[in-house]
C-alpha cells in the first residue's frame, strides 16, 4: 500500500533495533542505482491517500491467471464499494528484502539453503531491487538494495551459521528498510515483499511479536515465509516449533503473502521459484479512500471478481492514515 502521510508507530526499543542491531557489512554500504522503468501509463497523485492492494488471481486448478483487466476487479472497504483509480498487470518492478536466518541451528542447511535463495535472487529482473539479511543473534545487511544478481550471490555465499535467532528484529528492520523505497510518482511504483527463511523460533529478539506484526499489517508488504522442516532440523511436534509455524503463517496471512513448509532441503530450491512466480503473476489494484475517517484504524479490504471460479488473494485490510 502507499499512504500519504502515514505515521509508524514504534516504542522505544524498536528505536534501539534501529540504531543498535541492524548492522551493514562494509561492502555492502553502496546503493545501486536501478536502471529506469517503463512509463506507466495510469495516473498517479503524490499527497492522497491512495490505497495500492497487491492481488494474486487463480483459478479452480491454483493456476496463475494474468489476462484480467481493471474491470474485473470490484474492492470493497468496510462494506463500501470503492472506484479503482490505479490497475497494472505483472509487470511492476519489485523493491524486496531477502532473510535468511543463519542460527547455529542452520549450520548442516546453510549450503543448501544458500544455493536455493542464489536460484531466487537470479530470477529477478534487471528493474527489481534486492537487499540481503543475515539474522542470528544479530541482524546484518549483507547487501544494501542493488539491482545487481552479482552482488545479491557474493552476499547470501558470505552469510556463515552460529548464534541464536532474532527473527522479528530481522523482519522489523527490513519493513524499516523497504519503507524507504518511497514512490513520488507513477514510474516508481515497486511492489514490496520479504522473503524470509528460518528453521525455528525467535530466542532473541528484543522486539515483541506482537509489535512487529503491527507494523507489517500497516506496511505496503507481503511477507512470504520459509520454515524448514527438514529431518535434521527441531521437531515439528515440539513446542518451539509450533510456536515458529504460527509465527511464520501470521505474518504471512496478515500480509497477503504465503507460507511453506518444506520437509526436505531440497524442496527448497521450488519453494523459491513458486514465490518467483507469485510475485511475477501479481496485479496492482489502488484506489483513494472514500471513507473521510483520518483515526488510522483498521479498515476491512475486500476484493472481489467479476468472473467466476476465480480465487483473489491480498492482504486483509490496512490502517487508514492518521492526522498529524
Amino acid at each position: 500500500m502507499i499512504h500519504f502521510p502515514i505515521r509508524v508507530w514504534r516504542s522505544a526499543a524498536a528505536a534501539a533495533i534501529v540504531v543498535g542491531l541492524a548492522m551493514v557489512a562494509p561492502e555492502a554500504q553502496t546503493t545501486a542505482q536501478p536502471p529506469a522503468t517503463p512509463p506507466q501509463q495510469t495516473p498517479f497523485r503524490a499527497g492522497v491517500d491512495l490505497v495500492s492492494l497487491n492481488v494474486t488471481v487463480t483459478d479452480g486448478t491454483a493456476r496463475y491467471v494474468t489476462d484480467l483487466t481493471g474491470d474485473d476487479f470490484s474492492v470493497f472497504e468496510d462494506g463500501v464499494k470503492q472506484d479503482v483509480t490505479f490497475f497494472n498487470r505483472t509487470n511492476l518492478p519489485i523493491a524486496l528484502a531477502l532473510l535468511m536466518d543463519t542460527s547455529a541451528s542452520m549450520e548442516s542447511k546453510l549450503q543448501i539453503a544458500q544455493e536455493a535463495a542464489i536460484g531466487f535472487a537470479k530470477r529477478l529482473r534487471p528493474q527489481d531491487l534486492a537487499e540481503v539479511i543475515d539474522f542470528d543473534s544479530r541482524v546484518i545487511v549483507m547487501q544494501v538494495f542493488t539491482h545487481a544478481a552479482t552482488e545479491l550471490e557474493q552476499a547470501i555465499r558470505k552469510t556463515s551459521a552460529g548464534g541464536s535467532t532474532s527473527l522479528y528484529n530481522a523482519v522489523y528492520i527490513a519493513l524499516k528498510d523497504l519503507k524507504k523505497v518511497v514512490a513520488k510518482n507513477v514510474d516508481e511504483i515497486r511492489r514490496q515483499a520479504i522473503v524470509v527463511l528460518s528453521d525455528g523460533e525467535d530466542t532473541s529478539s528484543l522486539l515483541p511479536f506482537e509489535e512487529v506484526l503491527d507494523l507489517a499489517k500497516r506496511s505496503e508488504t507481503a511477507i512470504y515465509s520459509i520454515g524448514l522442516r527438514a529431518a535434521d532440523g527441531p521437531s515439528t511436534s515440539t513446542k518451539g516449533f509450533k510456536e515458529a509455524e504460527f509465527v511464520l503463517r501470521q505474518f504471512s496471512q496478515e500480509t497477503g503473502g504465503r507460507s511453506f513448509f518444506p520437509n526436505q532441503l531440497a524442496d527448497l530450491a521450488n519453494v523459491y521459484g513458486q514465490i518467483s512466480d507469485e510475485l511475477s503473476s501479481q496485479y496492482t489494484v489502488g484506489y483513494t479512500s472514500r471513507n473521510p475517517k483520518r483515526d488510522g484504524s483498521w479498515r476491512r479490504v475486500v476484493v472481489r471478481l467479476n468472473r467466476p471460479n476465480l480465487t483473489a488473494r491480498t492482504k486483509q485490510g490496512y490502517f487508514g492514515p492518521t492526522s498529524h
